[in-house]
């Protein structure tokens, strides 16, 4: 992919979409019947072309206040703002399933190494060891 292509697939939060299996794309036919049943829709209705492409998370009840940060703000990404990190990117326990440290941690990765690096080097990585590691304190989530 692209630099261009790689940005639009990036959300502003920080989530890699083209990484993710909610991604169109990568999404599977199990996963799609699954989130039929959970969100009681259409299996063919669902699928996330991205963030950027869709003007939100499909998955999402109402219109996500972190994107419209965002773009009020003339941003493309919360690492970019005066305010970063604020509460939006507040991990808890409640959304435990939910990667809130995976997008904190892209978000400080593509202040420090920049943007394309990251992506073509990291993202990938960061994915696979969140949702496949094991986690050894001071080591932080190692590949199985």
């Amino acid at each position: 992919m692209d630099h261009t292509e790689l940005l639009t697939l990036t959300a502003p939060c920080g989530l890699d979409c083209w990484n993710c299996d909610l991604f169109t794309p990568n999404l599977t036919d199990e996963l799609r019947t699954a989130l039929a049943a959970r969100f009681g829709k259409a299996p063919e209705t669902l699928g996330c072309q991205g963030c950027r492409q869709q003007g939100g998370c499909p998955f999402l009840e109402s219109p996500c206040p972190t994107r419209a940060c965002v773009t009020e703000r003339g941003l493309s990404f919360c690492s970019q703002c005066d305010d970063f990190p604020c509460a939006r990117l507040m991990p808890s326990r409640d959304g435990a399933d939910y990667p809130h440290n995976i997008k904190l941690y892209n978000l400080c990765r593509i202040q420090a190494v920049g943007f394309q690096r990251w992506a073509e080097e990291e993202a990938k990585a960061v994915r696979e060891r969140y949702f496949s590691g094991k986690f050894l304190p001071g080591h932080g989530p190692c590949a199985q």
